[in-house]
C-alpha cells in the first residue's frame, strides 16, 4: 500500500515566478528563447509518439522512431544548458554530434532505396500514420525554424532538427505503404 508521504509531487512551485531550471543549473525565464526552442522540440517529440502509437510495435519505424525521441531527449538537455556549463556535456548523452546527424541521414538513404519517391508534391493522409508522421515532420521544421535563432556555438541542434525533417518526412512516405515501396524493409 501506498502512502501519501512516499507519492512523487509532479509539480514543485518552483516556476511559479515565472521561470524554469537549466540542465547543470541556473534559472532562466519561460519566454526565454532557449526554452522556446526546448518546447518546440518537446512538441516534436510528442508528435513523434503519437505516430508511434499508430505503428506496429515490432515494425522498423516503430524502433526508429522510439530512436528519435530518445534523440531529442539528448537535443533538449544541450538546449536546456547554459554556456557556461557547455563543457559539461556529454555526446550522445546531453550533447548532439555529427554522427547523431550522420546516422539520420544514413537511414534516410536506406529508406529511400526501399521506396519509389514522389515525382510531384504529396497531398498527406494517405493512412494515419502517413498523415500522423507527416504532421511530426511540420512540428520538427517549425523547432528548427525557431532552434535558428537561439545559436549554439559549436552545435548540431541546427542540422540534427534539419535532417529529422527530412527523415520524417520519408518515412511518411514509407508508411503510405506499398505502392511507394520498391522491396520490403529488413533492418
Amino acid at each position: 500500500m501506498t502512502h501519501y508521504a512516499d507519492v512523487v509531487k509532479i509539480y514543485t512551485r518552483d516556476g511559479d515566478d515565472g521561470t524554469t531550471g537549466l540542465y547543470f543549473g541556473g534559472r532562466v525565464a519561460k519566454s526565454s528563447d532557449q526554452i522556446e526552442v526546448n518546447g518546440a522540440v518537446d512538441e516534436a517529440q510528442a508528435a513523434l509518439g503519437a505516430a508511434r502509437s499508430l505503428s506496429e510495435p515490432d515494425a522498423p519505424l516503430n524502433d526508429l522512431l522510439v530512436t528519435l525521441e530518445r534523440d531529442l531527449w539528448v537535443l533538449m538537455a544541450e538546449v536546456a544548458t547554459s554556456s557556461a556549463n557547455r563543457h559539461k556535456l556529454t555526446a550522445n548523452k546531453s550533447l548532439v554530434t555529427s554522427a547523431m546527424v550522420v546516422r539520420l541521414e544514413e537511414r534516410i538513404d536506406a529508406l529511400s532505396e526501399e521506396i519509389e519517391m514522389p515525382k510531384e508534391f504529396v497531398v498527406p493522409g494517405e493512412n494515419r500514420l502517413s498523415a500522423s508522421l507527416d504532421v511530426a515532420r511540420t512540428v520538427v521544421r517549425r523547432a528548427e525554424r525557431i532552434a535558428v535563432s537561439y545559436p549554439l556555438e559549436d552545435s548540431f541542434v541546427v542540422a540534427y532538427l534539419n535532417r529529422l525533417s527530412d527523415l520524417v518526412w520519408t518515412m511518411a512516405r514509407y508508411a503510405e505503404g506499398s505502392h511507394h515501396r520498391t522491396t520490403r524493409v529488413h533492418d
